[in-house]
């Protein structure tokens, strides 16, 4: 590096801009993932029909929502962006839609209970918390929809093939009522 003659303070940048990215990537292991708009099209058909709120847990910079809000006006859409990065990105890209409400808060943080859908596109590493909240919070017949990572050792209701390069799979799944319901 001294020979190419970069001085010290680009480094210390290029160290800043990887940081406002990454943010914690190193402990919660979820790194910046982006859906793409056949995956936002393919949410899109698994959502009930009607009004719905649904919420994007690492929400990067919206490019799930955007979609969404624009073919959903009478939705309610929330994401949820931890890295300072992607978060003011999403906010400044988000901004035009009046159904998208953007948020800098942990994914855990913020209460499911209101949500019809919950979104994930995370890690393998953080998807059986997703699930235990999942189950205390969401209300009966919302669904959780993870893209690409499954919850071990429990069978999602359906697996959507988005049809893209990736070969992204969407996992459904369908939060149980109260035990003994119905009875």
């Amino acid at each position: 590096a001294l020979q190419l003659g970069i001085a010290p303070v680009w480094y210390l940048a290029a160290f800043v801009l990887l940081l406002l990215v990454y943010w914690t990537s190193f402990r919660t292991q979820v790194p910046l993932y982006l859906s793409n708009r056949r995956t936002a099209a393919a949410v899109a058909g698994l959502l009930p029909a009607g009004r719905l709120r649904l919420l994007d847990i690492g929400a990067g910079t919206g490019s799930l929502l955007r979609p969404l809000a624009r073919a959903r006006p009478e939705g309610r859409f929330t994401g949820v962006e931890l890295a300072p990065g992607p978060w003011l990105i999403g906010r400044l890209l988000c901004a035009p839609l009046p159904n998208i409400e953007w948020q800098r808060a942990d994914l855990f943080a913020l209460p499911w209970a209101d949500y019809d859908a919950v979104y994930a596109f995370l890690s393998p590493v953080p998807m059986p918390a997703v699930w235990a909240k999942a189950v205390a919070e969401m209300r009966p017949d919302s669904v959780l929809i993870s893209n690409s990572f499954a919850v071990p050792g429990v069978q999602p209701e359906s697996i959507a093939d988005v049809g893209d390069r990736r070969g992204t799979q969407l996992y459904v799944y369908r939060l149980p009522g109260p035990p003994n319901a119905g009875r």
